[in-house]
């Protein structure tokens, strides 16, 4: 268990300290290894559509033609990565804008059934104005959200390591 939490801390310590200081670089990095894995994906659905004869017609060709957009989405992401990176960020950013608004009125609604309504207010009307902060600057909103990964991913990693070195010894 300790070596899981130092070697897991290590690790995002190390990926927390990549995303801040080359934060483009490791944006168009990660792009790749969804591109790689989406072209993967779509082989493995296409081959599924051509071998499956078990599988009715209309399950066949629904997975090739998957697994088809999987290899096409891949390869556009490989041949313009940065663009697939700015993209891709900009997109996540959007969806936790709308996600955050969402939740926010999610909170109000069940404020009948809540035992701290004021701070269910005080949720929501962060979580509301969080989300249209996002909605509103979302190329500054990804840039702010690609920090707080970095940040949070060296603070936690630390204190995994710290969790781990002070663990007592189980044996």
């Amino acid at each position: 268990m300790r070596l899981a939490l130092i070697i897991g801390g290590l690790l995002a310590i190390g990926f927390g300290i990549a995303v801040l200081v080359w934060p483009a670089k490791t944006a168009v990095a990660i792009t790749g290894v969804l591109a790689f894995y989406a072209i993967i994906a779509g082989v493995v659905y296409a081959s599924i559509g051509f071998l499956a004869k078990s599988h009715g017609t209309g399950s066949r060709v629904g997975h090739v033609l998957l697994g088809l957009l999987y290899v096409i989405a891949g390869a556009y992401a490989f041949a313009s990565l940065e663009q697939s990176a700015a993209f891709l960020a900009v997109f996540i950013t959007v969806m936790i804008g709308v996600m955050w608004i969402i939740e926010g009125f999610t909170a109000l609604f069940t404020l009948g059934e809540s035992g701290a309504k004021g701070v269910t207010i005080v949720f929501a009307i962060i979580s509301v104005l969080a989300g249209v902060s996002l909605l509103s600057t979302p190329v500054w909103g990804a840039g702010f959200l690609w920090w707080l990964l970095g940040i949070s991913l060296i603070v936690l990693g630390a204190l995994n390591v710290f969790r781990a070195m002070s663990a007592r010894n189980s044996r």
